[in-house]
């Protein structure tokens, strides 16, 4: 039975459990649970972290915690009862794993392993505090150190700010919110703004002396040396080096490490230097022999100098070597580290040996206890302390010293009788008064202990010595008296002795008689003379001796007269028990002297401070004996020098000496009838402060009266303790009168002088330290009232002394902070005072920082929920006194300008927030009956309209993000709680009083954008935080959201017909509102639209203004990131439902269609806006997005916003065609007129004249960039007409030469021509403008299937590719998946007019192959019926797909949606057609480039004219001959009679023109490969008879004549045949021959194996294919060499492949890809490509054989010629004719076409090119028309060689030009050739229509998908067509004719009308 479980509440998981059992819960590790219910070892409940999943777990698996239980029953909440750091430091650790694992992912390796590392702290922290072993300040400690992590961490990984007091979190309902702003604002503050250390320490760490011969032992000793004031700052550390040059103590740290302590800010400067002196030990010379001498003397090695700002920039500098310098010659020695750090290099040099000193150097900051918590390491292992020298900056009490400085100067010694200079040494001791030799009490510096004597270092042969050493003798106090120092003189010898003889001696006493010390400073010392033997040990003998000149001991000065030698030294004391001031000494003494009392007083003032404070108590006890001694005679000067004393300690120096001062009168302190004299004349001063002149001394008493009150009051109670409490009375009237006198004094106004004000001013400012005193003595409320009576009488005039405001307002501040305040029954009586001094300055805008304070601790005292009435009756003196001035403050202040400098910024910041705490306090503590009385406070409505107005605009303030630090959503929170409570309370108000007739528009505005700007604010997007921090917001406070959002629908329905004045204004704000994903929220808020729907429809009949602002706001609102696909849904089915009912039903679908529509478009948009995406994916979208802008919404300035992003993204692409036909369109809605525009995006305030050239300009750059120069020639003409027009031929010259440029550059300049690829998305995961379409691509520059395959799987990472080319079915469409179905497509150009002119070359011809494309074809082959396996081509089938786009490539997009599909299928002998008229095409166009010397190497020709004469031989025709020439399949179809006629005069025009072919050949035909020659003019003659052939009727005669322009011109005499259905009788007939050109070559992406196997199922011959791989390819130079073909082009002849000499494996068709790659297949595949008839060229020679003629009946879509066109051209027939009548086509802008043919793009080579076709659109066929004016002159014909073998086969190599490339030659139509009806065929599907005009596309022109209706040419790109042909060449500019439809026509379209209202103005 489950029992409800009593303590066992709370616990953690120990173990992971997997809740496999029924009603089982899954556990991790780790998770905490809590515990409702128990059952045999089984616990129910749920964990924490996902608290609505309950279930069972093992009990054995918990670990129970202690826990208290809130709120028991069904809704309680369990809280670990243990420490809150320890709860604080579990959720956090809980929060930043997932967040340290993310940082993982994220890569971001630095954080990640920092974040490990603190953890792992933090962990063992724990740990600790977990134990409970801790003392209690190691416990604060540890807590330190953790809280310091976690804020840390927190801020490295943006989390929120935590408030915390005594380390744990503060609750904020607990505290009131100004204390809580100021711990956040502290918290902030700290991480902020590091305080700035004031001390610093230099950490010193000796490594070794690098040095090349050493052999001796070192000193080495470091200090700090100030250059500025040329002298050492620091005492000295002190090492020694052993012979190796490293420390002799390796083993004790502080022998070699120290540290240089209490540095100031002052010393960290670029003029501090370490300087480190090198002595070494040993004999005199440094290269003397080892036995000369075996004494060793302290010797000057070598010095180095470092700046200390080389250390400022915080790095350790572990492997310093420092150079060793010497001097050049020994006296320098004492100043060498001068000469060092000045530069003087004359004076020294580096040491012989080249030594370096490696040291390690580190700067550390902070008080020393800082450093040893944090560096304990460092103090673990032992290091040495290097003081400053004397005290430091602030001397601490306590600090015990008594270190006297010597620093051994110079000397001045006679010869001594010798011939050179003496060795001098100096040893030093110290004696006692008894004689004794001191032990160990002379430091040469930290790091070596004491020494008991001191031996100098010693300068070879010099009597005039300066050594500069400095010493410390640490001499007990004890020992000084008596106590000197004797220095002993002896020289050196150099001889092998050795001997160091005694000279001299020299001494000086420590201490005076008078018992004062040896004064600082330099002493010249007599040096007196001795013999070597003479016994210094008896002092007796020499201390009556004089010891310095300038002081005489008695008579005896003998001594002094008769030596001329002197020893120097400089004294410095550093002592808290010893004096060197004589006046001091007097006063301490002065019962000895009581004559000299008065003059000691006196001269108090002029002791040095530090002197006073080493002995303040004594001192203090002389002056209060003083005073009792005569009070009388003393009480004036005792009570001044005391007030000297006090004002010591406000020094900063002697500031730690308080805590002293207090101590003495707590304890010491003795004077029980002191306070009468002290008050006595305190008031005499106070009293004398109105009349005085001079007021310093009086202020100085003034500012001393904390201190003086201290004594007054410890003296009366001294004086009660004493005699029970006598005169209590009168000592109460003493400070009554003393505290009238200063209420007097205060209330005096200062009349022109400022010294009254400044004395009050110095009064008020240490008057609140009073109060604390007087509360010993008295009660509460009588001081309260005391202090009352005083502050109240200061004067309230503001015009008064600014400062003094100032100060008055700081006594107030402190009057509050001080004890005093806080007991409630003082405060009650405090408070009116406080409040009214405030109410002025706020008043007055003053002082604002102060009185933020000042309010702030006012309302620190009052915490929440404080019921008592104490408590609200404070709050009512509160809100009627400060509310509204505390509003008005606020708006006073934030409608300041910021100031710019930091400071001042953070200044205004920081009183902003205080007074916000403030009145959120305030608010927070109203209860209703607060708020009533507030309202009822009103008199007018007026009154309340203006509170509130100021209220809600303050609130719109507080909600501002920058109101307080991104970080502090604790504070964010608890204003919005406080904000929401108020505005409920509120806007019953606003209800009662603004409603009705009362109706007030702008308050209702003030309310309802408050409300929508309250929901949005980040801090309460509870969907952004982790699950703990929202589950946390949601216990506390619940979602403020939904709370705020019932209001606003409530207020909205209570308006009634008043909504109307919110409409369209209020569908933003209430829009953004609803996007917030919040559920609750939508689904209150989203029935609002229906409601302002109706009320509209009710004014207006419509609702057009609140779908445009719908509309508007929902772009600029999703593009912010807002709205998802749910919140779509759910507004469409609200709506939809809330609307079922009304009138207006149909309109309000319409609308909300619409806006989900935008919707859907929107969330694409933006999901591809995302970083990562790629930029195809983003331009697909904006195109759909603006297209939807244009045509559904007709929202100009929204269009062309996205016509500018869709331009931004196509220049970040590189796509700079594109680019330009995107701001063509904006270019389109200008006219040339000088109507003034606005100022818009980028463009600046101009007139639509400007900004039209603007951007012309830009666009003809693009074009230019992005090679598209014909588009840009026709911008240029049109902006030359505008400049012309105006006579501005200065920027007309510079278009002419721009447009000449242009067409430099199209016949100069490589231009690559793309491919096609038709993409398929089928699925539901894609976007919605992808969704289930299909598109084609224009692919990039060298883009492959393969490279363009893998580039849409990379955009679509998730998408599966379809390896198939068949319709998906509607199972793949509805996939919750996305597919992607890829092939390759042949762009079919419209309009053929410049293709098949004649004499345009190619770099002008490749444009229109590939530009303004609006039909791509795709073939597919395919058996039907039975497959004949002897041969195939019976029934091989072709299923032609063709794909008609929205708007033609290349456009706004590099892909546009397929509007149109048509299949057709080709039947096997329309295919065969098309097969023989693609290889006639490609032999023509090689001969013709062999014959013009385009070729550099014959080999393509001669491989393709073996591939088909020796297919043909092999039984290649003749499979056609056996497949449609026999009986049975004519009879069979009779209906393809026409057919087979044109196949068989297809198959005699190859063979004439392979004749033609074999004469070119042979002209050219190399030496070695003449064999080759003769086999195929042998096997053509086999080929002849094979087809029926004996004889033409004439030979033919090839006779290139040459033209300017390069293209041969031939003539030819024909006999025309015709083939009957039953035999073969040729009828001659005169026509001219149709060559297919030669395929373009692209680099394949399907493999040589599938190859070989479509080439098997084609059985056609291969031998042609060898030509393709010999071949440069004009697309590529260095793509794959893997040659595959498609079955999109075919073979010139079917044959055996396997029979093929010439076939390799390599090269077979692939069966499984041939539909996925139509433009990667040779022309030999089986499959022709077919071209538009307009794109042949005639053949350029005319024979005089028998050629088939013609039949005018073949239809045209089955004519398949290769796209490429080449210098032979079919030119007759209806189509020619219709496009000749159909008036003048405006010709192209081509200019004359120089000599050189080849451009440079045909020179690039590929390893193995491999052709792929292009497809034209099907048309009719230009039908061959005989006419006897065809013949040419017999000139032509006679100089035409014979075909035969006799040419020579020594030609030179011809010029090498790509075969994809066409030769650009073309035959001369002959304009009175008859027209011959041709019928369209379409095989099996409808007819075809036949169009009435065909002309050149458009550069560029913009099509539009208006109900399905075409988009006429832009009008800014439109040029009228003239009657007769202009005198320059024109632009090609025709627009497309029709819509694609089937079985409709194309009909013109008119003028274009404007696509858009003119709204550009604006714009």
């Amino acid at each position: 039975m489950w029992i409800p479980t009593e303590h066992e509440k709370y616990g953690v998981v120990i173990a992971s459990f997997r809740g496999t059992v029924p009603y089982g819960l899954s556990l991790e590790i780790g998770d905490t649970v809590q515990i409702l219910e128990k059952c045999d070892g089984w616990y129910r409940g749920f964990a924490l972290k996902n608290p609505n999943i309950k279930g069972i777990f093992p009990s054995s698996y918990v670990h129970l915690k202690n826990a208290c239980v809130k709120n028991k029953g069904q809704f309680e909440m369990v809280i670990p009862t243990e420490d809150s750091v320890i709860t604080e430091m579990t959720s956090t650790l809980r929060d930043w794993g997932t967040m340290w694992k993310q940082l993982y992912v994220r890569n971001e390796g630095d954080l990640f392993h920092r974040l490990w590392h603190i953890m792992n702290e933090i962990l063992d922290l724990r740990r600790q505090v977990l134990v409970g072993h801790l003392t209690h300040d190691r416990m604060k400690d540890v807590k330190r150190h953790i809280t310091a992590r976690l804020d840390w961490g927190n801020e490295q990984l943006g989390l929120d700010l935590v408030p915390r007091k005594e380390y744990a979190m503060v609750d904020p309902e607990d505290i009131s919110i100004t204390e809580l702003y100021r711990l956040m604002e502290h918290r902030h503050r700290k991480k902020d703004t590091p305080v700035q250390a004031s001390s610093h320490h230099l950490f010193v760490q000796m490594k070794s002396l690098m040095c090349s011969n050493l052999g001796e032992e070192l000193e080495v000793i470091f200090s700090l040396f100030d250059s500025k004031e040329n002298r050492p700052i620091s005492e000295r550390f002190f090492l020694r080096l052993n012979r190796n040059g490293l420390p002799k103590a390796p083993d004790k740290p502080e022998r070699h490490c120290s540290l240089f302590v209490d540095l100031g800010s002052s010393e960290l400067r670029k003029d501090i230097y370490i300087t480190v002196h090198i002595i070494r030990i040993g004999r005199m010379g440094a290269g003397e022999k080892k036995n000369a001498c075996s004494v060793q003397y302290r010797r000057p090695f070598g010095c180095a100098v470092l700046s200390i700002a080389d250390l400022l920039t915080g790095e350790t500098k572990d492997d310093l070597v420092l150079k060793v310098y010497m001097c050049n010659t020994e006296s320098e020695w004492y100043q060498i580290h001068e000469n060092i750090i000045k530069k003087l290099n004359a004076r020294y040099n580096l040491t012989g040996s080249n030594a370096g000193l490696a040291v390690s150097l580190q700067l550390l900051h902070g008080d020393i206890e800082q450093i040893r918590r944090e560096y304990s390491s460092v103090f673990s292992h032992g290091v040495s302390i290097t003081r400053k020298l004397g005290f430091s900056n602030i001397i601490m009490p306590g600090e015990m010293r008594n270190d006297l400085y010597i620093t051994v100067e110079r000397g001045e010694f006679e010869k001594g009788g010798k011939s050179v200079a003496r060795n001098v040494e100096v040893t030093m001791f110290i004696v006692d008064s008894s004689g004794q030799t001191l032990k160990d009490f002379i430091s040469f510096g930290s790091g070596e202990p004491p020494a008991s004597e001191y031996h100098s270092f010693v300068l070879y042969h010099n009597n005039s010595p300066r050594w500069s050493e400095l010493l410390k003798l640490p001499i007990p106090v004890d020992k000084f008296r008596g106590a000197h120092i004797r220095f002993e003189f002896r020289h050196c010898s150099t001889k092998e002795k050795g001997e160091k003889k005694l000279f001299g001696f020299s001494f000086v006493p420590l201490m005076q008689e008078d018992g004062r010390t040896l004064p600082d400073g330099t002493h010249e010392l007599i040096v007196h003379k001795c013999e070597e033997n003479t016994n210094l040990q008896d002092t007796t003998r020499y201390l009556k001796l004089p010891f310095s000149k300038g002081i005489f001991l008695g008579n005896n000065n003998q001594a002094m007269k008769a030596t001329k030698e002197s020893f120097w030294i400089t004294s410095f004391l550093c002592s808290t028990k010893l004096t060197q001031n004589g006046d001091m000494l007097d006063l301490l003494k002065w019962r000895t002297h009581p004559d000299k009392i008065t003059g000691c007083l006196s001269k108090l003032k002029e002791i040095d401070g530090s002197e006073i404070v080493k002995f303040l108590q004594d001192t203090l006890d002389t002056l209060f004996g003083i005073l009792d001694e005569n009070s009388q005679k003393y009480g004036s000067k005792v009570f001044d020098s005391l007030v000297h004393i006090i004002n010591l300690l406000q020094d900063s120096k002697f500031h730690h000496f308080k805590p002293v001062m207090d101590t003495y009168i707590e304890s010491h302190f003795a004077g029980a009838l002191a306070y009468r004299d002290l008050i006595k004349v305190l008031k005499w001063y106070v009293d004398r402060i109105t009349e005085a002149e001079r007021q310093e001394h009086i202020q100085e008493v003034l500012k001393a009266q904390e201190y003086i009150f201290k004594y007054i009051v410890q003296s009366r109670r001294l004086f009660s303790l004493a005699t029970g409490g006598q005169n209590e009375e009168e000592f109460r009237c003493c400070i009554q009168e003393l505290l009238m006198s200063v209420r007097f004094f205060l209330s005096q106004e200062s009349k022109g002088s400022g010294a009254l004000s400044q004395s009050q001013a110095v009064f008020l400012s240490s008057f609140p330290a009073v109060y604390s005193e007087l509360l010993k003595l008295f009660d509460v409320r009588e001081v309260a009232n005391l202090v009352q009576d005083t502050l109240g009488s200061l004067p309230t005039i503001m015009h008064v002394d600014d400062s003094l405001q100032a100060i008055k307002l700081q006594c107030i501040g402190k009057t509050v902070e001080s004890q005093l305040y806080t007991n409630p029954d003082s405060r009650y009586i405090l408070l009116p005072v406080v409040l009214h001094h405030l109410h002025i300055h706020l008043q007055e805008q003053k002082d604002l920082i102060m009185c933020a304070r000042i309010l702030s601790n006012v309302f620190c005292l009052i915490k929440k929920n404080s019921s008592e009435k104490s408590v609200l009756e404070e709050i009512d003196v509160i809100v009627a006194s400060l509310l509204d001035i505390l509003l008005r403050t606020i708006l006073e202040i934030t409608s300041r300008p910021q100031p710019s400098g930091s400071t001042m910024r953070l200044q205004f910041q920081d009183v902003t927030g205080e007074f916000v705490a403030c009145l959120l306090s305030l608010l927070r503590q109203m209860t209703d009956r607060h708020y009533q009385q507030l309202l009822d406070s009103f008199n007018t409505k007026e009154e309340l309209r203006d509170f509130l107005l100021q209220i809600f605009t303050v609130f719109r303030i507080l909600i501002r993000p920058e109101m307080f630090p991104k970080d502090w959503t604790v504070m964010r929170l608890v204003a919005n709680n406080v904000i929401i409570t108020t505005v409920l309370y509120l806007s019953d108000a606003l209800r009662k009083n603004f409603l009705n007739e009362n109706f007030d528009y702008k308050i209702w505005d003030s309310y309802f954008y408050l409300a929508v700007i309250f929901i949005n604010q980040l801090c309460l997007q509870l969907e952004m935080f982790a699950p703990s921090k929202k589950k946390k917001v949601l216990e506390k406070y619940g979602d403020m959201r939904v709370t705020m959002g019932c209001e606003i629908f409530s207020m909205w329905q209570n308006l009634g017909e008043h909504k109307l004045h919110f409409i369209p204004a209020l569908i933003g704000p209430f829009l953004e509102v609803t996007l917030i994903p919040q559920p609750d929220l939508r689904n209150v808020m989203i029935p609002i639209f229906h409601d302002m729907m109706d009320w509209e429809q009710r004014r207006s009949g419509n609702f057009k203004q609140v779908e445009a602002k719908l509309i508007d706001k929902l772009d600029s609102l999703m593009s912010e990131g807002k709205g998802d696909e749910t919140y779509r849904e759910l507004f469409n089915s609200i709506l939809l439902k809330k609307i079922e009912r009304e009138t207006w039903r149909e309109s309000g679908v319409s609308l909300i269609a619409t806006v989900t529509r935008l919707m859907e478009r929107l969330l694409d948009y933006r999901d591809c806006m995302k970083m990562g995406e790629v930029d195809g994916k983003k331009i697909g979208c904006t195109v759909s997005l603006l297209n939807f802008y244009k045509t559904e919404l007709n929202k100009e300035e929204m269009y062309i916003r996205y016509i500018h992003k869709l331009y931004d993204l196509h220049l970040k692409a590189q796509n700079f065609t594109e680019a330009a036909y995107t701001l063509l369109l904006y270019d389109e809605l200008l006219e040339w007129s000088d109507r003034p525009l606005r100022e818009f995006l980028t463009y600046p305030m101009q007139t639509e004249w400007q900004r039209k050239e603007h951007l012309h300009l830009t666009i003809i750059q693009n074009f230019d960039r992005g090679k598209c120069w014909e588009n840009g020639i026709i911008l240029c003409r049109k902006i030359a007409e505008q400049y012309e027009s105006y006579y501005d031929y200065r920027n007309l010259s510079k278009m002419r030469m721009m447009e000449a440029s242009l067409y430099d550059k199209i016949m100069d300049q490589q231009r690559l021509e793309p491919e096609f690829f038709r993409v398929g998305f089928y699925g539901k995961k894609f976007p919605f403008f992808l969704r289930n379409k299909e598109f084609v691509c224009r692919g990039h520059d060298y883009e492959r299937l393969e490279a363009f395959q893998q580039r849409m799987l990379n955009e679509f990472p998730h998408a599966i590719a379809m390896q198939h080319a068949n319709q998906p079915d509607e199972t793949i469409f509805q996939a919750e998946a996305q597919y992607l179905q890829i092939y390759a497509v042949t762009p079919i150009p419209e309009s053929q007019e410049v293709l098949q002119r004649e004499g345009v070359p190619d770099n002008i011809k490749s444009f229109y192959k590939v530009n303004h494309i609006w039909k791509f074809r795709y073939d597919r082959p395919f058996h039907k019926g039975t497959k004949d396996k002897e041969n195939e081509f019976k029934s091989l089938w072709v299923e032609r797909t063709s794909l008609y786009l929205v708007q033609s490539l290349p456009g706004i997009s590099r892909w546009f949606e397929v509007e149109k599909r048509e299949v057709v299928e080709m039947s096997p002998l329309e295919n065969a057609i098309e097969v023989l008229e693609n290889k006639n095409q490609q032999l023509k166009t090689l001969i013709s480039q062999c014959q013009t010397r385009q070729m550099q190497n014959i080999n393509p020709l001669t491989m393709c004219l073996n591939g088909v004469i020796d297919a043909a031989v092999n039984g290649g025709v003749s499979r056609y001959q056996e497949a449609f020439f026999v009986k049975e399949y004519i009879l069979s179809h009779p209906e393809d009679g026409e057919k087979i006629a044109r196949l068989r005069e297809l198959m005699l025009e190859q063979a004439q023109i392979l004749e033609f072919g074999l004469a070119v050949h042979e002209k050219f035909v190399p030496q070695d490969m003449r064999p080759l020659h003769k086999k195929l003019v042998d096997q053509f003659f086999v080929m002849k008879s094979s087809l029926g052939i004996q004889e033409f009727s004439a030979c033919i005669q090839a006779s290139p004549v040459h033209f300017p322009n390069g293209s041969p011109r031939v003539c030819r005499n024909s006999a025309p045949a015709s083939m009957s259905p039953d035999g073969t009788r040729v009828i001659p007939r005169r026509s001219p021959l149709s060559y297919p050109a030669v395929n373009r070559y692209s680099s394949s992406s399907l493999s040589s194996q599938a190859s070989a196997e479509v080439s098997n199922i084609t059985g056609q011959s291969e031998s042609s294919d060898e030509v393709f791989n010999m071949q440069p390819s004009p697309s590529t130079s260095s793509l794959s060499s893997t040659h595959s073909a498609s079955p999109n082009v075919t073979s010139s002849a079917p044959s055996s492949a396997r029979a093929s000499p010439l076939l390799s494996d390599k090269h077979k068709h692939s069966r499984e890809n041939s539909c996925l790659s139509p433009r990667e297949r040779p022309c030999s595949a089986i499959y022709p490509t077919p071209v538009e008839p307009s794109q042949r060229m005639l053949f350029n020679h005319i024979g005089d054989g028998a050629l088939p003629r013609s039949d005018p009946n073949l239809s045209a879509p089955e004519k398949a010629v290769n796209p490429t066109p080449s210098s032979w051209s079919l030119d007759s027939g209806k189509e020619a004719k219709n496009m000749s009548d159909s008036g003048k086509l405006i010709s192209p802008p081509v200019p004359p076409r120089p000599t050189q043919t080849a451009s440079p793009a045909r020179h690039t080579t590929s390893v193995s090119p491999s052709p792929a076709g292009r497809s034209p659109l099907k048309g009719s066929v230009q039908s061959f028309t005989p006419s006897p004016v065809e013949y040419h002159s017999p000139g032509l014909i006679s100089n035409s060689p014979v075909l035969s073998g006799s040419y020579s086969s020594g030609i030179s190599s011809l010029s090498r030009c790509s075969t994809s490339e066409t030769s650009g030659f073309e035959n001369q139509v002959n304009e009175q050739a008859a027209p011959v009806s041709v019928s369209s065929y379409a095989g099996p599907g409808p007819e075809e229509p036949v169009r009435k005009e065909s002309k050149t596309p458009p550069p560029y022109s913009v099509y539009e998908r208006t109900l399905r209706r075409p988009v006429p040419l832009p009008h800014s790109l439109s040029i009228p067509v003239t009657s007769e042909p202009p005198a320059l060449p024109p632009k090609p500019l025709t627009a497309r004719t029709s819509h694609l439809e089937n079985g409709t026509r194309r009909t013109e379209p008119g003028p274009r009308p404007r696509p858009l209202p003119r709204k550009v103005s604006q714009l």
